[in-house]
């Protein structure tokens, strides 16, 4: 095995089928993995945080090199005000543009933190699951370049952000976690009693990736699709 192989790389995760599966596929490319949870206080991050607990767990049974979950906290509250991932009102639902759900500066947020902590560590590899069909300008190539042009321009070991579903899309990242236990991931914006809630942008965007793939969605939701009600 090479040294990039054996070589530890932090991760992003938030809980999603997205990012879950690239925990998931990095550890069955050999690497050692540091995964990172940045909590902010957003409305459904208490659900969304033992989601990934939980899944972490599940698959740490088959994967010695998994390391604990770190959680940063970055509140958020100063910055959003009574932006709707705060307060919980007016969440999009599943008829919602994919612009419904951009939250400002995420990205930049999530990243800045945990590359803080692997510099310090010395962990020179951060990944993120931003898939090819992301929208969203801090998604895309040139905004991570400039990102990590910033980070490393101060002293201390360089990070490199890693994108490896960068040109790939959802079905191709599904593809890759079929032995996944799926289930246990959480992609809701507004959970009901713990629950993903059934009728978000979020419930519905995670609706059909199950179904471009043809399998059964094993997720419980609290609420049918709001679609299942129009006449």
């Amino acid at each position: 095995m090479s040294r990039t192989e054996q070589s530890t790389v932090g991760v992003l995760l938030s809980g999603g089928l997205d990012s879950g599966i690239l925990v998931g596929y990095l550890l069955g490319s050999g690497r050692h993995v540091q995964p990172f949870y940045v909590r902010s206080g957003l409305c459904w991050e208490a659900v969304e945080l033992l989601a990934a607990q939980r899944f972490l767990q599940r698959i740490g049974e088959r994967f010695p090199s998994l390391d604990p979950l770190v959680v940063l906290d970055l509140p958020l509250a100063d910055l959003y005000g009574d932006h709707w991932s705060l307060t919980g009102n007016n969440i999009p639902d599943e008829a919602s543009s994919d612009d419904a759900v951009y939250l400002p500066g995420r990205n930049a947020l999530l990243l800045l933190k945990a590359a803080l902590w692997c510099q310090l560590r010395g962990i020179e590899v951060l990944a993120i699951g931003v898939l090819a069909t992301n929208p969203f300008a801090d998604a895309k190539a040139d905004f991570f370049q400039a990102f990590e042009t910033v980070v490393n321009a101060g002293r201390g070991p360089r990070v490199r952000v890693l994108r490896p579903f960068a040109g790939w899309t959802k079905q191709q990242v599904m593809e890759q976690g079929k032995t996944l236990p799926l289930e246990l991931t959480f992609s809701c914006i507004a959970p009901v009693a713990g629950m993903h809630c059934g009728q978000c942008n979020k419930c519905a965007e995670r609706r059909a990736a199950f179904r471009v793939m043809g399998w059964p969605d094993p997720t419980p939701y609290a609420q049918p699709p709001l679609s299942s009600a129009s006449p």
